[in-house]
């Protein structure tokens, strides 16, 4: 006869309790393979698996599974939060039919298949997919889907060419740094090559963020004014490349750093580049320079499908993000300036006297979408943007602002 479930509780605090008694884990253990390690100690005293009822109080989840004398665990159907329940239900099965007919009579096999159930990959549904080799799986949690969809929204198929302008008002608030990091999450999850132009007249750093400084002078030094030159034997993707520098999968076209060149960069200088890198990629980025009235700006705002216009939580830089928004709606952009996604990073910790939630409410009223990137460290210090060694909030900052740029191709 089986005895009742042993309730195993994870807390905010970061207690875990097994049968409620609190349990210490040891160095390396995760606290889920931890209690799962109790149960099954408990499923060999009695000669009998163990029934385990699991709530983790943070994220609002639970589970009934068995524990076996060798660590197995299995889920319970019917119970819920696990698979075939109400509170999770199964995905259809897929029916798989094949028919033979001969002489007028038929035979009809049919199979049911049911597909593998999304994996789970935090909180305390990872934790006991890792620790019984994949035999609990409840399913993936809410954060998990919601990155999911966030990945599904960024890889989006598209037909046709679509550009992305990144500007500001104030040099120093993130608007760099955003191309590059938004850049390398689309080359990370869409199928095709994204490629980023640096248009800033001001000697911009595009590619030396991208690539980090010595690697950048280690390679050949081909800039956008390269292609301005020889733009008309370019005739090629593979030609193209060879004027591209290429972080993993992010294509760039570097910045000229001649100040006495980057700042002679036309409006119909960078429509023929634009052009030319249409023919190849379907999804480009262009960081422009600080300010709108530059000559090259009445070239890209044309071809632009949608903006990002950086922003800091300094009162100027709110101010001046404003401020491109007015300008751009009352010279015949209002459509951009509608449906602009406005990043604010917090690059430089404002003091806490400056009321960021008013700022974000002020600004928001003015664009589609307002994404917040915060401060972190791997990005403030003006080096190589790496993803792998930014934090994940950030991380998760870039990917909402590469969903929304992808939404906005329509």
């Amino acid at each position: 006869m089986e005895l009742g479930p042993t309730r195993v509780e994870v807390f905010a605090d970061g207690r875990v309790t097994v049968g409620g008694e609190a349990i210490s884990p040891p160095d390396g253990i995760d606290p889920y393979s931890a209690a799962i390690a109790v149960l099954a100690d408990y499923a060999k005293a009695s000669g009998a698996p163990v029934l385990a009822d699991a709530i983790d109080h943070v994220k609002g989840q639970q589970g009934r599974f068995h524990v076996h004398q060798d660590g197995r665990a299995e889920a319970v159907n019917g119970f819920p939060g696990t698979a075939g329940s109400p509170a999770a239900p199964s995905r259809p099965p897929v029916v798989a039919a094949a028919a033979n007919t001969a002489y007028g009579s038929s035979h009809l096999e049919t199979q049911f298949v049911r597909p593998d159930k999304p994996r789970p990959t935090s909180g305390i549904r990872g934790a006991l997919y890792s620790a019984t080799g994949g035999l609990l799986n409840l399913g993936p949690s809410a954060k998990d889907q919601n990155e999911a969809e966030l990945e599904r929204r960024i890889a989006r198929p598209l037909s046709g060419s679509f550009n992305t302008a990144i500007l500001s008002l104030k040099g120093g608030i993130g608007k760099t740094s955003t191309t590059v990091g938004v850049g390398m999450i689309l080359a990370e999850y869409r199928g095709d090559h994204p490629c980023a132009i640096d248009a800033n007249p001001d000697s911009g750093d595009l590619a030396e963020r991208a690539l980090g400084e010595m690697l950048y002078q280690k390679v050949k030094p081909r800039t956008i004014t390269d292609i301005v030159r020889d733009i008309d034997q370019i005739n090629s993707l593979t030609m193209l490349t060879d004027y591209m520098h290429h972080a993993n999968r992010l294509h760039l076209v570097a910045g000229e750093q001649d100040p006495a060149l980057s700042d002679a960069l036309t409006a119909e200088e960078y429509l023929k580049i634009k052009k030319l890198v249409s023919q190849y990629y379907s999804v480009t980025l262009t960081d422009c320079g600080t300010g709108v009235s530059h000559p090259a700006m009445a070239g890209v705002l044309p071809e632009a499908t949608n903006l990002v216009i950086a922003s800091g939580y300094a009162v100027s830089g709110a101010k001046r993000a404003r401020n491109t928004l007015q300008w751009l709606a009352d010279h015949g952009y209002e459509n951009l300036a509608r449906n602009a996604i406005v990043v604010v990073t917090d690059k430089d910790q404002v003091s806490s006297r400056v009321n960021k939630r008013a700022i974000e409410e002020h600004l928001a009223g003015f664009c589609r979408q307002l994404i917040t990137v915060p401060h972190d460290r791997g990005v403030a210090d003006g080096d190589r943007i790496s993803l792998d060694k930014i934090a994940a909030s950030t991380r998760r900052a870039y990917k909402e602002i590469a969903a929304g740029i992808v939404d906005g191709y329509v």
